[in-house]
This record gives C-alpha cells, sequence and structure tokens, in this order.
C-alpha cells in the first residue's frame, strides 16, 4: 500500500504478498522510491540521473516546456522521455511539466525490468507498477477522513499500470483546485500524472466532483478515477475499491 502525498514520506507502504526489497534513490527533487526483486539501487540511480539530464537539457533549448501551463508543440527528435510528457500533456490539456514525476517513474522502472520481472517505483506518490502479484495502494488525502481507510486494488493481470495523485491541498504540487486527493488509472503513467493535475484543477468546490469525474474519463487512455473532497467520495471506471 502508498499513500500519496505527505511531505516526509510517512505514507510509503505498499502490500504484497511478495518479498521484496526496499530502496530509495533521491537526486534533487527526484524522491523515488522503490520495490523490485533485488536491490538495484545502483541502476536506478543512473536512470533517473539520465532522465532529470535529458529533461534539463530539453528546458535548457525549449524553456517553455517548464513554465507552459497549456500544452506545447511535439517534437519527435526529442528523447523518449520528453515525448511522453508532450503526449501525456496534450491529452490532458496541462503543461508538459505536470506529467513530470510519472514520466522519471515509468522510465525508471523499465529500466529495472531488464534485471528484474517486478518493480514498483513511486514518485511523490505517482506510481509506475508491473508485477506478477496482485497487489493494493492505499490512498492519502490529506485530512479528509477518508484517508488511509480506503485502497486500490490492482491485479496483477493489469499491470505494467500508472496509478498517480494529484492534491490540491496535500504537497509541493501546484493545483488550482481543492480536492484532497484525484487518483487516476491509466496504462501510461505519464498521462496518470498529467491527467490527475487536470482534473484537480477542475475541482474548486465539492459540487464540481461530478465534473471532474467526467472529464477524467474524456481523456483518451484514462482507465478509472478517484476524487475525494472533504467525505466525498467519487468513483468512475475502473476502480476496485477495499477497505485499507
Amino acid at each position: 500500500m502508498t499513500l500519496t502525498g505527505h511531505i516526509d514520506r510517512a505514507y510509503r507502504i505498499f502490500t504484497s504478498h511478495r518479498n521484496y526489497s526496499r530502496f530509495t534513490v533521491k537526486i534533487s527533487e527526484t524522491d523515488l522510491y522503490i520495490l523490485a526483486d533485488s536491490d538495484l539501487s545502483d541502476l536506478a540511480f543512473q536512470s533517473a540521473l539520465r532522465c532529470r539530464v535529458q529533461i534539463e537539457e530539453y528546458i535548457l533549448l525549449h524553456p517553455e516546456f517548464r513554465t507552459s501551463l497549456v500544452p506545447v508543440s511535439g517534437d519527435k527528435l526529442a528523447p523518449d522521455i520528453i515525448r511522453d510528457m508532450l503526449e501525456a500533456s496534450s491529452r490532458a490539456v496541462v503543461g508538459p511539466m505536470a506529467s513530470v514525476a510519472g514520466a522519471i517513474a515509468e522510465h525508471v522502472g523499465k529500466d529495472l525490468l531488464k534485471e528484474c520481472t517486478n518493480v514498483m517505483v513511486e514518485n511523490g506518490g505517482d506510481i509506475y507498477l508491473n508485477v506478477k502479484d496482485d497487489a493494493s495502494v492505499g490512498i492519502f488525502a490529506g485530512d479528509s477522513p477518508l484517508t488511509g481507510r480506503i485502497a486500490l486494488s490492482i491485479d496483477a493481470n493489469e499491470t505494467p499500470m500508472g496509478i498517480c495523485t494529484s492534491s490540491g491541498t496535500v504537497g509541493h504540487s501546484l493545483s488550482f483546485g481543492i480536492a484532497d486527493a484525484v487518483c487516476i488509472k491509466s496504462k501510461s503513467t505519464a498521462l496518470a500524472d498529467a491527467a490527475a493535475t487536470s482534473v484537480g484543477n477542475l475541482i474548486k468546490k465539492k459540487s464540481d466532483v461530478k465534473k471532474g469525474l467526467v472529464r477524467a474519463m474524456s481523456i483518451p487512455g484514462v482507465l478509472g478515477v478517484l476524487i475525494i473532497t472533504g467525505d466525498t467520495l467519487a468513483v468512475q471506471g475502473n476502480m476496485e475499491l477495499r477497505r485499507a
């Protein structure tokens, strides 16, 4: 179970029957918590560093990539991670950096799969998951009474999967809404990250929750959405819940 959003990372608890090796990788703002079949921390560090260098170098040439709050033009010559972020932001209609945490988690996870068969990479509450056993991901929603009480059940056959959460009340991520948690499932972790931001920006008051569900399911590639605002919980799509 991984709970999303808390600054001190105390939410990092993942539930599975398998005995994983657990390790962290930190490079500047990137703070990864990783579960894998063995300790691949060196490989994870090199992968995360490569992702960050590619993003930082691209920003030097295209500063709007960092600052824009709306999609920017695609670039077929860009590195894979940049193209993933551009595509995700275009679908979710947000700036490219809204997908950065999910994109890094997915690219690091895919690199680790070259050396193992099970991996979970969590980057500030945004998760790339590719496992052979069923698992669960808990939902942290700040001061909401629902925090820590529900979990998202993940069938191993669904993976690889991205599960990302945006909050307007918890953490440092930019959000223009007031939702305690907007959780998105997608086969693309970059898209799940961008979509969670897009939907979260819409939730200005509790009555906006229905609008948020509609918005989420209108984004190509989104498989399901969960929104928590105070004591209000709304779910649509492929989101199997259980008690945490």
